[in-house]
């Protein structure tokens, strides 16, 4: 008898296909309350930092360049105050085997699953990740299977998504590409299911421990060059896995007093899943429609519990406007030489700005840069956004209405960054545990995790619970 493939029954059988299709019983990790072990979890890898790195460089993944913007950091100083700002160095992840830092995650999953005796891997991401999953399984001799929300309900595609589906297929990878809506994770289940292929999840442990070694990288790197780590690591956020990674890859270092700071595309306004605001958006990856809801509710992810937790590790979180990351885009072509796509450049942005706060001698990172291609350049951005009737302009990017118009600066000390109240963030984060919590009791274990799950202290979520309570009070009245 065939199997209820019902989108109710294949969605309640979520755990069952995810502990076959991954190989890990998620329930082991649990308290029964809000509180569970990640490092735990973590370990579950199996694999030790030196043996993924190892695994890494056997697939063109790794010890890749750090790079000084010189021409960069002249303008910064340009326009900041004197005395004013810091030397600019970008990691070029674009190295990588598949062009993005998501290399590293995918090397480590795929050769997880080749390991287990899984016959090919699924993931499901209209990004950097599905080229990555798919260069690694060609390269590990696995099948592979790339699950895309890329589509509006006309059937108008997005340039960016649309280049990475022919650069998935281009590794021999099977595409299956849907219209953005609830369809995409049943979609991504079936398959699991039906295949049996191991789910190379962008927020596994695996694709998180991946991660490591590029925080890890980065201070080995800047102790040898320059004898100290690095004062600032600027990692663009959205899933939470790049931040995640790169923060434990320092930790492991040793690099405790290094801040890291995330930085998002600012698209305020615009919702993910809406099909009609799908393409008002310039930006696929790397903005505030992953980036706040991955940081306030992690665990939203296509794993029974993410191992990317950004607020665990973020220092600092700001955003920038798309204009303005077109406009990084260009500056890093022509007064560096290096063409880069946008996701890193998200980062850069946010880096060119903190830097006009820090003194010449400091030290900021970018720690990730990514490919570019035909959809994802800036000049197929710009004219799908035009279609889109996106006005494009010349002005003060902050004054840019997402959905609207696309406003490029019309001179560099129009680049502003703007802070995220990361307090807001960790109680939004600490909300959402409680209303997914089973159990109505709240223990001393619970407190102490929601301490360490959001970089705050046991006094700080004492308070926000307190606050949390009396606001649902007054609801109730």
């Amino acid at each position: 008898m065939s199997k209820d493939m019902s989108y109710e029954s294949v969605m309640a059988r979520n755990n069952e296909i995810m502990k076959n299709a991954i190989g890990i019983d998620y329930s082991q990790f649990e308290s029964g309350s809000i509180a569970f072990d990640y490092e735990k979890m973590m370990r579950e890898t199996g694999y030790s930092l030196d043996q993924i790195e190892e695994i890494q460089g056997r697939y063109a993944v790794g010890n890749t360049p750090i790079i000084e913007l010189k021409n960069i950091t002249a303008l910064a100083r340009k326009v900041a105050p004197k005395g004013k700002g810091a030397r600019l160095f970008i990691k070029d992840e674009a190295s990588n085997a598949s062009g993005s830092f998501k290399a590293r995650r995918a090397a480590t999953a795929v050769y997880h699953a080749k390991k287990m005796g899984y016959k090919g891997v699924i993931a499901a991401t209209s990004g950097n990740y599905g080229a990555a999953v798919a260069s690694q399984a060609a390269m590990q001799g696995l099948k592979c299977i790339i699950v895309q929300e890329c589509y509006d309900s006309q059937g108008v595609g997005q340039p960016e998504i649309i280049e990475k589906a022919r650069k998935c297929e281009a590794y021999g990878a099977e595409v299956v590409q849907l219209t953005v809506g609830p369809e995409l994770f049943y979609k991504f289940l079936a398959l699991l299911e039906e295949t049996g292929y191991f789910n190379a999840s962008l927020y596994s442990p695996f694709g998180i421990a991946g991660v490591e070694t590029l925080g890890y990288e980065i201070s080995m790197q800047f102790r040898e060059r320059e004898g100290r780590d690095p004062d600032v690591v600027v990692c663009t956020n959205a899933g939470g896995g790049n931040l995640t990674g790169t923060a434990r890859g320092l930790i492991k270092a040793g690099a405790l007093e290094t801040q890291v700071v995330g930085a998002s595309v600012n698209l305020k306004g615009l919702h993910m899943a809406s099909d009609t605001q799908f393409n008002k958006k310039s930006f696929t990856t790397g903005h505030t429609g992953f980036g706040i809801p991955f940081c306030t509710w992690p665990d939203r992810s296509d794993v029974p519990r993410s191992a990317a937790r950004p607020l665990r590790y973020m220092d600092r979180y700001v955003t920038v406007n798309q204009g303005e990351v077109f406009y990084m885009t260009e500056l890093l072509a022509q007064l560096e030489g290096l063409e880069r796509g946008p996701a890193g450049n998200t980062s850069l942005t946010a880096a060119f700005c903190l830097a006009q706060e820090l003194d010449e001698d400091k030290i900021i990172v970018v720690q990730e840069t990514e490919y570019t291609g035909a959809g994802k350049h800036i000049c197929p951005q710009l004219t799908f956004a035009r279609e889109n009737g996106i006005e494009i302009k010349f002005g003060n990017p902050q004054d840019e209405i997402c959905g609207e118009n696309l406003i490029l600066p019309s001179h560099p000390n129009l680049l502003k960054i703007n802070d995220i109240n990361i307090d807001k963030i960790r109680k939004s984060y600490i909300r959402n545990c409680l209303e997914h919590n089973s159990s109505n009791e709240i223990s001393s274990e619970d407190i102490e995790f929601l301490a360490r799950d959001t970089k705050s202290t046991i006094e700080f979520v004492n308070k926000a619970l307190s606050e949390i309570k009396e606001a649902n009070k007054v609801k109730n009245i």
